[in-house]
């Protein structure tokens, strides 16, 4: 090989292990030679799922030379990548050297090996109506009849193509009826994706106010509000952690004269109806080792949304939405995470139903998980610090059904910090004694993760208004 062609070749080496970071191999390879060419790639246990779909999340391709200190970590970042799809049980990437007589160059080729889900997932439907499982047992007595139940169907994978097929139907507290259908990739450069969906639900007994950080609700045999949507997304993937969307949806809601006349400003001005379209525009970056838990990484996305496109809209409002969340290993069993969020919206003037402060979904300062704070802006720092008990898959080869028979199972100690503060510009309105005012929470407890994306979490947290309380709470992403 000639001088300058030997360095173009090292070059172009240099300019790969820059762009890559390390993967699990089950192979030592020798040493002898400082890089090797990638070979054949190929793929078993993806009986449904189709090829592509893999190779999309993979950077590493077929004839790339990387340094050998880099192999390893490469691979374990595709091999996150493809986990993060949510199509598989497991996926490991394993490697194969083989000397290339020719060249004189390693040539090692990679075998990716997946479990596949169970993708037609038929699950009863049973959950509380109220924000969190806290809520439910401290404020509202442990209401049985404040419990959502029903049915869930989802088809994910239909075609092959990581699609998803979502239908809900529920009764009980709040009856709902949902359907959607998402297609990550309609284009043959697989970055544009599409998903459409439309909603149905009403409220008996709802909440019509906020009074004092708390929601004050109206018991009722009778419907006092429906609400119905539809709506279409596109989505936009141009590298692998980068991610645009935009959404177009159409919405109504109608509620009863007697929550109108219990809260004139729900809707503002004493109506009854409200339609409208809304236009979401939607970036993020998602870098993280695993989307339900992640240990290491980054995240952040910014949210700017215009509800009411029409002159003949009845909703008039326009809101930007940001947040940021870096998670850092610190040793093999400690971890860290940081993370700021910030919501702003305009007019201040809203009604009930848009203003939307601290307490709703994750967007709270952890101690407050009974409190409401509204408002038309705020922002929230939290910060956790947490520590690896154990962490590992077992197999029950006795179970015939392979999708479920790899069992994940890890556990984590955790101590947290939180500070928000949520600005309210009509604080007679809800008679708030939280808003305005700086909020700071704490506390510790255990995580506990295992398979299917199923979190439990179980926390003592502390609020500044000298409260402790034992907290609990489970979710899931299927």
């Amino acid at each position: 090989m000639s001088k300058p062609l030997r360095y173009i070749n090292l070059y172009f080496v240099f300019i790969l292990a820059i762009a890559s970071r390390p993967v699990l191999s089950q192979t030592v390879l020798t040493d002898s030679i400082p890089y090797i060419i990638i070979g054949d790639i190929t793929i078993e246990g993806n009986h449904k799922t189709r090829s592509a779909i893999i190779f999309r999340e993979m950077a590493i391709r077929s004839g790339d030379t990387l340094y050998k200190s880099m192999v390893q970590e490469s691979l374990e970042i595709d091999r996150r990548k493809i986990i993060n799809t949510n199509l598989f049980v497991t996926v490991d990437l394993l490697t194969k050297p083989d000397q290339d007589s020719v060249s004189g160059n390693i040539r090692t080729d990679i075998k990716v090996v997946v479990k596949e889900r169970w993708y037609f997932i038929v699950l009863p439907v049973f959950q509380l109506a109220d924000r969190n499982f806290n809520e439910w047992w401290y404020d509202r007595n442990r209401d049985l009849k404040r419990t959502i139940y029903g049915v869930y169907l989802s088809y994910g994978n239909v075609t092959g193509r990581a699609d998803k097929l979502r239908f809900i139907a529920e009764f009980g507290f709040i009856p709902k009826f949902e359907v959607a259908y998402s297609l990550p990739y309609i284009d043959k450069a697989q970055k544009t994706g599409i998903t459409v969906g439309t909603s149905y639900s009403t409220n008996k007994t709802m909440a019509f106010r906020t009074w004092n950080d708390k929601l004050n609700y109206l018991n009722s045999e009778v419907v006092n509000k429906e609400r119905f949507y539809s709506y279409v997304t596109l989505t936009r993937r141009n590298k692998y952690y980068t991610f645009h969307g935009l959404d177009l949806r159409w919405s109504y809601g109608k509620i009863a004269d007697t929550i109108a006349i219990l809260n004139p400003g729900y809707l503002l001005k004493g109506r009854t109806v409200q339609k409208y379209f809304q236009l979401t525009y939607t970036f993020s970056y998602d870098k993280r080792d695993n989307f339900q838990y992640p240990l290491r990484g980054q995240s952040g996305s910014i949210q700017i949304s215009k509800i009411g496109l029409l002159p003949s809209d009845d909703i008039n409002q326009a809101f930007i939405y940001g947040s940021y969340r870096k998670y850092i290993p610190i040793s093999k069993r400690w971890y860290a995470n940081t993370g700021v969020r910030a919501r702003m919206s305009v007019p201040k003037r809203q009604p009930y139903l848009q203003t939307i402060g601290l307490g709703y979904r994750n967007d709270l300062v952890r101690g407050y998980e009974l409190y409401v704070v509204d408002g038309q802006d705020y922002a929230l720092l939290k910060n956790e610090i947490k520590y690896k008990l154990f962490s590992f898959q077992k197999h029950f080869s006795w179970v015939p059904v392979k999708q479920f028979n790899t069992v994940p199972l890890a556990a984590y100690l955790n101590t947290f910090a939180d500070a928000g503060y949520v600005r309210n510009h009509y604080p007679e309105l809800s008679n708030t004694k939280l808003g305005n005012s700086l909020l700071f929470g704490a506390g510790t407890g255990v995580d506990v993760v295992t398979f299917y994306n199923i979190l439990a979490r179980f926390n003592i947290n502390f609020n500044a208004e000298g409260e402790r309380r034992f907290f609990f709470n489970i979710s899931r992403e299927f």
